[in-house]
């Protein structure tokens, strides 16, 4: 049985690895040959046919007392049951820099201590790259290196206004980040911008000049085990319970702040509120929304025309169904051609066209040509009121936003099944090596 550890410099429960890293790995261990894919996949076996992949996670846990350690306790035990064997080291936060670089040596040494058990180290981001990059070099074992790049880090960084720009923190990411480009076997991006911009030449190809192979991969959601429900079943009932049955909902789901645009959000709602009003603002997300309430009501939506909550991923659908239209506004610059927002296909998937900025990822290609929302050409009030006019010419594209999120971001038609041919090319690389 060949084997992974997928590296992730996150904490388990937190809402990314449960609706990305988690999803994914489940994938992974299913056995056997690629089923129900689109005629423009590639089919291909698991490995091989009837073959099988342990998988390991490795996370970095922030909080570690008794209640957590019985809690971890029980999450092992679940993912075991699902052929996920899960280890996780201490995150530590204070003196960050400093914080990172003890983090980075634990793990390092983690996985050298193991790395002769696993035949793919599957790194998220360079954080856990460097920790997988280092083990490698350090040991006799050579087990392929996968970069999950998934974001541009370094400059994601400087745009978020944490690292300034030109600094010395941002020179040495870059330096890293090189060095993790030249020792990587293959490389998973979530957009075609992304790839256009480090692996041009794998458009056709499938790999980079040097022949590893390249896979984009959005940030896909498995449809079947959190959005398997009829719509319009459950969609008046729970408008009524959140007392929004003559509302039109305007939802932001997602972080606040750094790279999303907390202001520019603030203004566009406030503009629907004028433009139509019966406009009822729903925010969820998990970082704080103090921010953003004082900007909505400096702009005039009090506390009966908002909901800023917090919600667990599990929650997320039943608030989506009850809306009418989804926001995604992200700062457009080099570093988000590489972000694929995974608010997206779940406001798609729950019927809400979507209204979002352009230039950031693959979002010009998606939303304009299926016309499954609008996208605004810059951050004023003209601009505003021509989206939601549009928007409004669009009529009921309900249908047409959950048939273009199967299309393209369903996880077991697109996510696995890349992921998987992404596996199986390097495993195939690394058994011809060995009996050469």
């Amino acid at each position: 049985m060949h084997k992974t550890i997928y590296l992730c410099y996150f904490g388990v429960r937190e809402p990314l690895v449960q609706t990305q890293v988690l999803p994914y790995l489940r994938e992974l261990t299913r056995k056997g040959d690629f089923t129900g894919q689109p005629t423009d996949e590639a089919s291909a076996p698991l490995l091989n046919p009837g073959g099988e992949l342990g998988v390991s996670l490795l996370t970095f846990e922030p909080a570690r007392n008794e209640k957590d350690r019985a809690e971890f306790e029980k999450i092992k035990e679940n993912l075991a049951a699902e052929g996920i064997e899960w280890e996780w080291l201490p995150y530590h936060k204070r003196f960050s820099a400093v914080a990172t670089a003890w983090d980075i040596f634990r793990g390092t040494v983690y996985i050298w201590r193991r790395i002769g058990r696993f035949d793919i180290l599957h790194a998220r981001v360079h954080v856990p790259m460097l920790m997988a990059a280092l083990a490698r070099k350090l040991s006799r074992h050579t087990p392929k290196l996968l970069f999950d790049i998934r974001g541009f880090f370094p400059e994601e960084y400087t745009d978020a206004g944490i690292w300034p720009e030109g600094g010395w923190l941002y020179r040495g990411a870059k330096r890293v980040e090189r060095w993790l480009l030249k020792e990587s076997d293959g490389f998973v991006v979530l957009t075609e911008k992304a790839r256009d911009i480090l692996f041009p030449e794998s458009r056709d190809a499938g790999c980079d000049k040097l022949g590893r192979p390249v896979e984009v991969i959005p940030c896909c959601v498995d449809f079947q085990k959190r959005f398997s429900f009829d719509r319009e079943l459950f969609r008046d009932s729970i408008r009524e319970e959140l007392n929004l049955q003559d509302s039109f909902v305007i939802v932001h789901l997602g972080a606040l702040g750094g790279l999303y645009l907390t202001e520019e959000i603030a203004n566009f709602l406030a503009a629907a509120k004028r433009s139509n009003p019966r406009t009822f603002a729903l925010i969820l997300s998990q970082t704080d929304t103090k921010a953003l309430e004082a900007r909505l009501k400096d702009n005039g939506l009090g506390d009966g025309h908002y909901l800023a909550i917090r919600v667990l991923p599990s929650e997320v659908e039943r608030y989506l169904i009850a809306s009418d239209v989804g926001l995604s506004f992200v700062k457009s610059s080099y570093a988000t051609q590489s972000r694929s927002p995974t608010k997206i296909p779940e406001y798609l998937v729950c019927g809400l066209p979507v209204i979002s900025n352009r230039d950031v990822g693959d979002v010009n290609e998606l939303i304009g040509p299926n016309r499954v929302g609008v996208l605004l050409n810059e951050f004023t009030p003209s601009e505003y009121k021509r989206a939601l006019d549009e928007l409004e010419s669009l009529g009921d594209v309900s249908e047409r936003c959950r048939e273009v999120a199967v299309k393209e971001f369903d996880l077991d038609r697109i996510g696995g099944p890349r992921y998987r041919k992404l596996y199986t090319k390097l495993l195939e690389s690394s058994d011809d090596l060995e009996s050469s």
